[in-house]
């Protein structure tokens, strides 16, 4: 794994053009500090992103079923976190999903629907909204249920939205 910095985003955007047509988040359900190949884009506690990508078109193994076109980022985070099915109580475990990684996962995302050219409505999604989709969610009695960023999938696409309304306002004024 080596860091990316948000700036160097750029240089892997412009191919991704029509190639790249959904963004799926996670949390590694690891440990702060410990980032997995299985993502496009890894970030820590502190906002810092890891990758072993060379393009976006990488095929990682992210999201069941859904890899092609698609980009996976992912947050250090989660480790040992659990959730009451029944009333939807999580407990993050020691190591919870920080401000700065919330953050930082709305601009990248922000970053590459503009750059990409995609609409975060209907295109970004959590792991825990596709897995409700796609049969392996909360409610599904599965055992391979995934929550990733359960209840929290409308809050980081409403920060996206703000970051594109932010830097459109800035273009506009300069």
């Amino acid at each position: 794994m080596r860091e990316i910095k948000f700036e160097e985003l750029s240089d892997y955007t412009v191919p991704a053009r029509g190639a790249i047509d959904k963004i799926y988040l996670h949390w590694t359900g690891g440990h702060y500090g410990q980032p997995f190949g299985s993502y496009h884009l890894n970030i820590d506690a502190n906002g810092t992103m890891y990758t072993d990508m060379d393009s976006f078109m990488d095929l990682k193994a992210h999201t069941w079923r859904r890899n092609s076109r698609a980009i996976g980022i992912t947050l250090c985070c989660c480790y040992k976190a659990s959730i009451n099915a029944d009333t939807g109580d999580i407990d993050y475990g020691s190591e919870p999903p920080t401000q700065d990684q919330l953050d930082m996962m709305a601009k990248v995302v922000a970053k590459l629907c503009v750059e990409i050219g995609i609409y975060p409505e209907g295109n970004v999604w959590t792991h825990a909204e596709v897995a409700d989709f796609d049969g392996y969610g909360l409610h599904d009695d599965d055992p391979d249920m995934r929550w990733d960023l359960y209840g929290l999938g409308w809050q980081i696409r409403q920060r996206v939205r703000e970051y594109i309304n932010e830097w459109n306002t800035e273009q506009t004024h300069n």
